[in-house]
């Protein structure tokens, strides 16, 4: 009895579930922990759950050290070859975006040669160690002309997107204040071992590049420009000991940060971020207090977008939007409605994103954030540092 007469059909190659009719784009991963196994999930979800996808990525390479852990990598996410060096990647002219999931430190040379080399560019966040740094990543991609993004993710959660639909729509009205904080616990044990996350060196900053970037990126996006801010910053454990009982190093950089924040629009808010909340696993909040709407966001339950109607709400409170309907963004996508998404489906939103602007040429802004986002949020964190040791309030100047 032949397929046909048992009721299967064939797909040949060029038709049906092996149409190649899509765009194929080549990634050179950079990294390959926490954000690479983030990514690379995103990109083997994409072509399935965006269906038919702009475009489809092909996982070309995968560089990291050591050389048997890239290899290791390589064979667990199903990349075509493995490196321990990152100009591998960009020589490789099969890849055609890098993405960079290294460490800060690793951020701007690849990032920046890249460019040079025609490549599109991802690049986690913080975008640099410094505005500095920041700036001559964004000039190479601009002066190379290629696509970039700044995977800023929380932009691409369906709550925050309808918060920014609403803003834009005049919605919320007239923005008064803007809080936000991002707190964590797990540096809080003194015997938690050094990492190159308490090193200026590797990092450029602690609390504030890690989580409170986030934060920052997400004020510029809701609420606008901050115009100028007062800060202080503690480093509450001031010193490591290497993993393996070895040699006691110095931290280097904030454990904590606070920030008053004036935006040029006239309202005001505050910035906080810290790796000693004990209790807060990944606890980023904010909220918008509008003339006529509240907004207030949890990312431990980031589902849901809490809505105040000035008018209606007083006496009232807040009432719960469930961000799970088909016309919610994102969520004609997925599964139906009342069915949740988690942390992971930001990214494979934010990777979507891109690989489409890449295969249909269009912007990655206002949405997604460009290196041109990056840079602004570097020079914020740059202020918020000079406020913390000048002692006095300072100006964003881009």
């Amino acid at each position: 009895m032949t397929e046909k007469e048992v009721g299967f059909v064939s797909l040949s190659k060029g038709t049906g579930a092996s149409d190649a009719s899509w765009r194929e784009i080549g990634v050179g991963m950079l990294g390959y922990g926490f954000m690479g196994k983030a990514h690379t999930n995103a990109y083997k979800k994409i072509p399935y759950i965006f269906w038919p996808p702009a475009a489809k990525a092909k996982l070309v390479g995968i560089c990291g050290v050591p050389q048997e852990a890239a290899e290791e990598a390589a064979r667990r996410y199903e990349y075509g070859r493995a490196t321990s060096d990152w100009r591998v990647l960009i020589a490789d002219p099969a890849i055609e975006l890098l993405d960079n999931c290294g460490p800060n430190n690793l951020h701007a040379e690849p990032c920046i040669e890249a460019a040079k080399a025609g490549k599109h560019v991802l690049c986690e966040k913080p975008l640099a160690r410094s505005a500095g740094e920041a700036k001559r990543m964004w000039n190479a991609v601009r002066d190379a002309g290629v696509k970039h993004l700044c995977s800023f993710n929380y932009r691409f959660v369906p709550a925050v997107r309808l918060a920014k639909e609403l803003i834009d729509a005049g919605e919320v009205g007239e923005i008064y204040h803007f809080r936000a904080r991002y707190l964590q616990e797990w540096i809080m044990d003194p015997g938690f071992p050094w990492v190159w996350r308490l090193s200026r060196d590797v990092s450029g900053s602690g609390a504030l590049g890690d989580l409170g970037a986030h934060i920052i990126d997400l004020s510029r996006f809701l609420v606008g420009e901050p115009a100028s801010l007062s800060a202080t910053t503690e480093t509450f454990i001031k010193q490591r000991t290497k993993p393996g009982g070895g040699e006691v190093v110095p931290v280097d950089v904030d454990d904590a940060f606070e920030a008053i924040v004036r935006f040029e629009n006239g309202a005001i808010g505050t910035y906080e971020a810290t790796r000693f909340a004990g209790g807060h696993k990944n606890g980023l909040t904010f909220e918008i207090n509008g003339a006529k709407r509240s907004l207030r966001f949890n990312l431990e339950r980031l589902n849901e977008l809490e809505i105040c109607d000035v008018k209606r709400g007083q006496g009232q409170g807040f009432r719960t939007v469930s961000v799970t309907e088909s016309n919610h963004p994102y969520m004609s996508a997925w599964w139906a409605h009342g069915h949740n998404l988690g942390w992971e489906h930001a990214h494979i939103h934010t990777l979507h994103h891109l690989l489409d602007s890449i295969a249909n040429d269009t912007d990655v802004a206002p949405y997604g954030a460009t290196f041109e986002d990056g840079y602004k949020c570097a020079v914020i964190c740059d202020a918020i540092l000079a406020s913390s040791v000048g002692g006095e309030r300072v100006s964003i100047q881009y």
